[in-house]
């Protein structure tokens, strides 16, 4: 007998026996998918983990259903990562599976129902609901479970159908469907027949009395003339604007031959690539340094101010790498990055560029895939955000990991709870390549694992072409409002400042970490704002949609005209987002253009790029934004930051608020005056003299990074202690309660005053929810996976109490 272990992409910890006979145990490898039966009904595709002799214990094993590759499409090197994944972040390997795969990889069973006897049977034998379904397979051959539920309208239609399958009146079947499917273009030529003269003559005389079928027969002639390619009869329908039933009616009449052809989804469209840019005295040095960290260290940091070009610095690195044959993977915080970064690569590396990330259709995924699987010329180089270090690479030279900082290449929901900048040094290591961090405000962590040489630092202290760094100014709007100088929201020196840049024909951005209108909104009368009914947050007001959102749940509802409590009709809006500014500089700049990018302009997919590209063009005056301007974005002729409001920043109750603040404060600054001319950048705040708005407004990042390691030092906090995070959900508040208190006790038994809480967060529910946190802090001297067999071992046994069963828990490490 033969077996084979499988990993299903489910959340349980081991992996499940089937048994295969010899051929196909001889056939299959490690990493192919095989569609296997599950439980009573389920099919799933699960990934070949091991083949083996041995029976398993305590079960008997089921045959696979069918084998879906012929060759594996996961490597045995993307295996090992997904385990480390899976053991440091405290999760299983089906959920690093399916958050690593792409969907179409996965494919879920689909339930067919079919007639089985021919004879005609009796109504009397069936219940009302029996007869409709047996009525329907009458008309019709196999129906899908999914139309039966229709047809009886009830969700549960299990027990009907197990009552007919026991008669032997129907038969089930489990249909798996392949959802990748590739992109097909079709073609159309002349037929030969029609080829000679003579023919043609004909062939346009019989056509006398179909002048739209002659015309397109004419297009044709005209096109296939001018250009020798192929003809795609998209293109030829809107150049003789005929309807596709005449081309249809053309090939009917065998006059015209249709065929074929398969294309990529993702396409360089471009011009050929240009020479690599030569580097300034700084950026040379760098360069060489950070060749000679290589030597003795993996991981290396390049601490650059922002605009001192970093971008160039890894574009020579790669292109040393490409040309000893490797891969190199260029990860991302955001998406809104990826579209800006790609133009620009694309004009040194051509095509042999790959882009991977979540607003990819499901298709193009798998495209870019199989393209580094097979380690083709176009996937030689790939960007992509935190996703794309799941990627199977076979021979992966560099890993770059810029703006390090950012807080987006932490995945918080679902499981695995990973760090991409993390878990790609572990990737790198698995196959001998080296890593290079880039950031102009390094997280501490780093700056920390730098300083302590455990990674290689390199630093990059003037900016490109040696322009200065931007003048920031701290403007106090308290003192503001008391002398009368605030308009609406914006002090007289922002207003001035504006105005001065509009004038140079210069760009403005203004950065507002809110988006909406306004945070609250409230009752004069009596002080009651509309709440969630399903969390415990006040909603936001769009103005957009003139409607009240939760921003948790995305419940809405209409806005109030009336105070709901009381009744009294002087509502009055608390706070500000960015839908507000965009409204108040309408009012104040009426002549000038005005864009906002936030959550809600970005949903679409090509959205980023749309606003990035306008800002290029100039078709942009001034834009209103969150914290997506602050991401690396380089544009030319932005003269001036306004940051609106710097307060909610540092008053947020995180320990690393200060840290944030100063990375973001920073990154919006190093938006302004990247070419020649100076920039400038207003910070408004209640409190100018906030030790971290000093730091920011002097650039001090090594002041910042000593003080705040030593608050950290005293708190314990990272880098000096190991956070793991467990979170505790459920519907009822005293459940929750209970168990979240059972668990901290049971964790303090061994690690005594390491455990903080359980305390309940800033929002206590969400969704219906009820929550509660505990907070594990690992001392250095520790053992970090001692520690999570521990946690483990708990969470087992609270698991196994029939109480406990409802509540949700989740366990988060380095939950920063």
């Amino acid at each position: 007998m033969y077996f084979i272990d499988v990993i299903l992409p489910i959340p349980l910890k081991q992996t499940f026996t089937y048994n295969v006979n010899r051929d196909e145990a001889i056939f299959l490898k490690q990493g192919m998918r095989v569609a296997v039966p599950f439980g009573k009904s389920k099919i799933y595709t699960g990934i070949v983990f091991a083949v083996h002799q041995e029976a398993p214990h305590g079960y008997e094993t089921k045959s696979i259903d069918q084998i879906l590759d012929e060759t594996p499409i996961i490597t045995s090197s993307q295996l090992e990562h997904w385990q480390w994944i899976a053991s440091y972040y405290m999760c299983t390997l089906g959920e690093v599976i399916k958050a690593a795969l792409p969907n179409a990889f996965l494919l879920e069973s689909e339930t067919i129902i079919v007639l089985l006897s021919k004879e005609i049977q009796d109504e009397a034998n069936f219940s009302d609901d029996e007869y409709l379904v047996y009525e329907a397979l009458q008309h019709k051959s196999s129906i899908h479970i999914n139309d039966i539920r229709n047809i009886l309208d009830r969700k549960n239609v299990v027990g009907v159908i197990q009552k007919l399958v026991e008669r032997g009146v129907i038969g089930v079947q489990e249909e798996v469907y392949e959802k990748y499917s590739p992109k097909v273009k079709r073609y159309v030529k002349l037929s030969a027949t029609y080829s000679s003269e003579e023919n043609l003559k004909n062939i346009l005389d019989t056509l006398s009395r179909a002048p739209k079928q002659k015309h397109v027969l004419m297009t044709l002639f005209m096109l296939s003339s001018k250009d020798k390619s192929p003809i795609e009869s998209i293109r030829l329908q809107k150049k003789s604007e005929a309807t596709s039933s005449v081309i249809n009616a053309l090939i009917d009449k065998g006059i015209l031959e249709e065929y074929f052809i398969q294309k990529d989804r993702i396409e360089f469209e471009g011009k050929d690539s240009v020479g690599i840019k030569k580097l300034n005295e700084a950026q040379e040095k760098a360069l060489i340094e950070i060749k000679k960290t290589f030597e003795t260290k993996d991981v290396t940091l390049l601490h650059g101010v922002t605009s001192s070009g970093k971008t160039e610095i890894y574009v020579q690195l790669i292109e040393e790498v490409i040309l000893q044959g490797k891969q190199v993977l260029y990860m991302l915080p955001e998406i809104a990055l990826t579209t800006q970064l790609i133009t620009r690569l694309q004009e040194y590396f051509g095509e042999k560029i790959a882009v991977f990330h979540s607003k990819f259709s499901v298709n193009e995924r798998v495209e870019v895939w199989r393209n580094v699987l097979e380690n083709k010329p176009k996937a030689r180089l790939i960007i992509g955000a935190r996703s794309s270090l799941f990627l199977p690479f076979s021979n992966l030279g560099l890993v770059i990991v810029d703006e390090e900082h950012e807080p987006s290449f932490k995945q918080y929901a679902p499981a695995p709870r990973y760090n991409g900048r993390d878990s790609s040094v572990v990737l790198a290591k698995i196959h001998n390549a080296k890593v290079l961090m880039g950031s102009a405000t390094p997280s501490l962590e780093s700056y920390n694992n730098a300083k302590s040489d455990r990674y290689g630092l390199v630093v990059l202290t003037k900016r490109f072409g040696n322009v200065q760094m931007p003048a920031i100014e701290l403007v106090d709007i308290k003192e503001k409002y008391k002398k009368k100088l605030m308009t609406g929201h914006f002090s007289d020196r922002l207003l001035e400042e504006i105005k001065l840049s509009l004038k140079n024909k210069e760009q403005v951005i203004l950065f507002q970490n809110r988006r909406g209108f306004s945070p609250v909104v409230e009752c004069t009368t009596c002080g009651t704002s509309p709440q969630c009914p399903n969390c415990d947050v006040s909603l936001t007001f769009h103005q957009y949609k003139n409607q009240l959102r939760c921003h948790y749940c995305g419940h809405t509802i209409p806005m109030q005209i009336s105070c709901l409590a009381c009744g009294s009709d002087s509502l009055d809006n608390k706070g500000f987002g960015t839908e507000q500014i965009e409204v108040e500089l309408k009012e104040l700049f009426p002549d000038f253009r005005i864009a906002r990018m936030d959550q809600d302009t970005t949903k679409r997919k090509h959205a980023h790029a749309k606003l990035i590209e306008a800002l290029e063009n100039h078709e942009i005056d001034i834009l209103v934004g969150t914290q997506m301007l602050a991401k690396g974005l380089d544009f030319r002729n932005i003269s001036l930051v306004g940051v609106m409001n710097a307060d909610n920043l540092l008053n947020f109750p995180d320990f690393r608020a200060h840290e944030r603040s100063f990375q973001l404060l920073q990154q919006v600054a190093g938006r302004a005056g990247r070419t020649a001319k100076q920039g400038k950048v207003i910070i408004q705040t209640y409190n100018p003299f906030h030790q971290i708005l000093q730091q920011v407004s002097t650039n001090s990042y090594e002041e910042m990074y000593k003080q705040q390691l030593e608050d950290r030092y005293q708190f314990k906090y990272p880098p000096h202690f190991r956070m793991i995070k467990i979170t505790f959900k459920e519907r009822s508040f005293q459940k929750m309660e209970k168990a979240s208190i059972w668990f901290s006790q049971a964790l303090k038994v061994k690690l005594k005053e390491n455990i903080l809480g359980p305390e309940t967060p800033a929002v206590g529910r969400i969704r219906n929810l009820f929550i509660s946190n505990v907070l594990v802090k690992i001392p250095k001297g520790q053992s970090i996976p001692k520690t999570k067999d521990y946690i483990n071992n708990i969470a087992r046994s609270f698991n196994s109490i029939k109480e406990f069963s409802s509540v949700r828990l989740v366990i988060d490490v380095d939950n920063y």
